[in-house]
């Protein structure tokens, strides 16, 4: 028994075995954000064998009350979350295998990675994003732990391909609209609670533990001592197009076209170009400081413009803060980098 993970492996349920197990497999976490942090932490600590962190965003002020990984000198420097964490990380457990992807949870980038894990972390902060990880959940036989969280409310719940009831099962199409994190706020127990059952969920799945695992959609509100649980089972539906008897993968069709989104509750419209599109940092740098104060990291760069801040990923990724306006927010772009 090695030291460092001695008391994990006191744990019966895990044991010396259990660690084995947990250090052949692979996790990838979706999203880097407060439910991201706080899973990839504690996946990182527990000796997870590699771990694959995805997000498309980058550090500011306002994560750092909830999102455990990042400093003051990250959201300075702008760093993108998954790089940001990476290196947080690595200071953690240098045994680890860890790689941050700095793009877009979008099928084909997604593909690849996910025919390679053993477990999928939903810690996003949209349900565009988790319906494509249902499908590939299913596509691929990867068990996902879906986790939302906003306020003091959260949300969890373990989808296991071919067992259980999927996400689209339970609420049929894409929900519209609900309170977000920049409209309600959250604190950070809310957070902590979701990641709790998630880790362990996957902790259960890791060591192949699947009796063990909760068949139920839990909810619960921390602030006002409020917890529910309900079952799942008669909900799986044999005409579900994602697990069902005739699986079509609906949320994995693809447009090849300009996408333009705004980011959820908040006043950002991302735009991501049909094809990856490297940039010259060097002469967009010249080109843009005609336009405003620009500033830049080896990943992104950013123009304040007088209403609007401008920031260019390395992958040809746009946001544009100041605006949940799509019309205007393409005639920008457009305007800026023709």
């Amino acid at each position: 028994m090695t030291e460092r993970y001695s008391r994990q492996q006191l744990f019966q349920p895990i044991g010396n075995k259990g660690q084995q197990q947990i250090r052949s497999k692979h996790v990838l976490v979706v999203g880097a954000g407060a439910l991201g942090s706080a899973s990839a932490e504690a996946l990182v600590r527990a000796g997870i064998g590699k771990l694959t962190l995805v997000d498309r965003d980058y550090v500011e002020w306002s994560n750092l009350q909830r999102q455990q990984l990042y400093t003051e000198q990250d959201a300075q420097n702008k760093l993108p979350k998954a790089v940001a964490a990476k290196n947080r990380l690595r200071q953690i457990n240098t045994e680890v295998k860890i790689e941050a992807l700095v793009m877009d949870a979008q099928p084909a980038n997604l593909e690849s990675i996910v025919q390679t894990a053993d477990v999928i972390i939903d810690a996003t902060d949209n349900f565009d994003i988790r319906f494509i990880l249902n499908d590939l959940s299913h596509k691929y036989e990867v068990p996902w732990i879906y986790g939302s969280c906003v306020g003091s409310y959260g949300a969890t719940y373990t989808v296991i391909p071919n067992v259980t009831p999927c996400l689209h099962c339970i609420l049929k199409k894409v929900p519209v609209g609900g309170a977000t994190c920049e409209t309600a706020g959250i604190i950070s127990p809310a957070v902590q609670i979701v990641a709790a059952y998630q880790i362990t969920e996957a902790l259960k799945i890791l060591v192949e533990d699947v009796e063990a695992l909760r068949h139920t959609f839990l909810t619960f509100d921390v602030w006002n001592n409020q917890h529910a649980e309900f079952k799942t089972g008669k909900m799986k539906s044999d005409k579900c197009s994602s697990c069902g008897s005739t699986q079509t993968y609906p949320y994995l069709a693809y447009e090849n076209q300009l996408k333009t989104e705004v980011l959820c509750g908040r006043e950002t419209v991302q735009i991501r170009p049909s094809q990856r599109h490297l940039y010259n940092f060097d002469e967009l740098e010249k080109q843009l400081k005609k336009q405003g104060k620009v500033d830049r990291n080896p990943y992104l760069l950013s123009c304040q413009l007088p209403e609007q801040r401008f920031v260019i990923f390395q992958d040809g990724r746009v946001f544009i803060h100041g605006t949940n306006d799509i019309q205007f927010a393409r005639s920008l772009y457009y305007r800026l980098l023709g």
